[in-house]
Parts: C-alpha cells; sequence; structure tokens
C-alpha cells in the first residue's frame, strides 16, 4: 500500500480506470460475439447486428480505448465476414 498521499491518489484513479477499461472492453467484445453468431447461425438480423458493432467500435476509437486504424480495421473483416457468410 502507498504511503505518501499523491501515491494513494494514483492508486485510487488507476483501479478506476482499470474498471473502466474493463467495461469497455466487454461491450465491444459482446458485440462482436454476439454479431459473429448471428452471421453463423443465419438466424435474426444480421444488418442491424453490424451496425451495432459499427457504432460500439467508432465510441471505443473516439474515447481512445482503441487506434481509429483498429476500429477500421475490425468493421472492414466485419463485413468482409458478412458477405462471405451468405453467398
Amino acid at each position: 500500500m502507498p504511503k505518501i498521499q499523491s501515491a494513494k491518489k494514483q492508486l485510487r484513479k488507476s483501479d478506476r480506470n482499470h474498471a473502466r477499461n474493463l467495461g469497455r472492453k466487454k461491450q465491444m467484445g459482446g458485440a462482436i460475439k454476439e454479431y459473429k453468431n448471428l452471421i453463423t447461425s443465419k438466424s435474426g438480423d444480421v444488418g442491424a447486428q453490424l451496425s451495432k458493432v459499427y457504432k460500439t467500435l467508432d465510441k471505443m476509437a473516439k474515447v481512445g480505448f482503441i487506434k481509429k486504424n483498429k476500429a477500421n480495421r475490425l468493421k472492414s473483416r466485419l463485413a468482409k465476414k458478412m458477405g462471405k457468410e451468405t453467398k
């Protein structure tokens, strides 16, 4: 445990950020996982889920959780996967 006041404050901040990042990671992973499950099961509205994934990825890039290029790369790969599975 830190003894210095600023170190205690930094520990609190680190815990807050860790919790926030875990939530964001779970949100992003959950949206992608749900989309992939819809594609494999071939039931439900895949297009609506893809737009939900796009929204989530764009938000994560906007807040700096992932880089903009990574979000674009993931969106491209997920869209390609939809095209491949529907053929």
